[in-house]
């Protein structure tokens, strides 16, 4: 907790309602003038540790498996069958299967940072960390689309709907292109930004105000500082399911998006 109560503590030690200045932190690096943050570096040790995580899992792969190497097939089978599989098909899935299992466990470590004691905080919390995984997946089902149809047959294909002709394609094309097409990044950036922006403040909310009502020298506030800090744990447990539900969605709708690409129908 103390890593997340200095954040929202002012220099005279008085309580600063938590905010979006509370995931402005100062940098704790400089570089020859490049000034590391703490996000910086997080993100840095989620590719340090995917990447660990995969090579030892796969290194001495054997008929019975040890613990790492069950860890590893188990989150390859999950992405795999549960996600690229089913929303892409059976003839190109495999081809997809390396960059989804590589991106659910990148967003899922970036996204446990938040309740990992001394590191307290999601990576994904910042906007700017998201927007490159978003626009890859777009370039990705872009290309798959391109690959498959050609460049004007996919256009065709995301913004044509089957079985409709006539006047009314004036009103839906421009909707499924905007639909398909223009916003499908913005929608995947908002989504997982939003929801660890947002389950970041509440934790630093209870925990600040519960540290600043039991210090307060009442005791009526000091009880509610207890509950506040109570409150702060049972959301911590809210925010583990919110945490691994934020990086199946973002791997699945990226596996959708790529079925939906190389669909023979729109």
């Amino acid at each position: 907790m103390p890593a997340i109560i200095s954040a929202a503590e002012g220099g005279d030690g008085e309580f600063v309602p938590p905010g979006p200045s509370s995931f402005d932190l100062p940098p704790f690096a400089n570089l020859g003038g490049f000034e590391i943050t703490k996000p910086m570096g997080l993100v840095v040790l989620s590719a340090v540790i995917v990447i660990g995580f995969t090579v030892l899992a796969s290194r001495k792969a054997e008929v019975v498996p040890g613990r790492l190497q069950f860890a590893g097939e188990a989150v390859y089978g999950f992405v795999r069958n549960s996600m690229a599989r089913e929303s892409i098909g059976g003839e190109h899935f495999m081809k997809f299967v390396p960059y989804l299992f590589s991106l659910f466990l990148f967003i899922l470590v970036n996204n446990y940072y938040g309740i990992l004691p001394f590191l307290q905080f999601p990576s994904f919390s910042r906007i700017g960390f998201i927007v490159p995984l978003a626009i890859i997946t777009w370039l990705l089902y872009i290309g798959a689309g391109i690959y498959a149809h050609g460049p004007f047959g996919y256009l065709k294909h995301a913004t044509v709907p089957g079985g409709v002709s006539g006047p009314i394609l004036l009103l839906l094309v421009p909707l499924e292109f905007i639909s398909n097409i223009l916003v499908r990044p913005f929608t995947l950036t908002l989504r997982l930004f939003g929801n660890m922006f947002a389950g970041h403040l509440l934790l630093i909310l209870f925990a600040t105000g519960g540290a600043a009502l039991l210090t307060s020298g009442n005791i009526g506030y000091g009880v509610v500082g207890v509950l506040s800090f109570g409150l702060g744990i049972a959301v911590s447990f809210l925010e583990m399911l919110v945490m691994f539900l934020q990086a199946y969605v973002f791997t699945l709708l990226a596996s959708m998006y790529i079925g939906e690409a190389l669909a023979d129908e729109h």
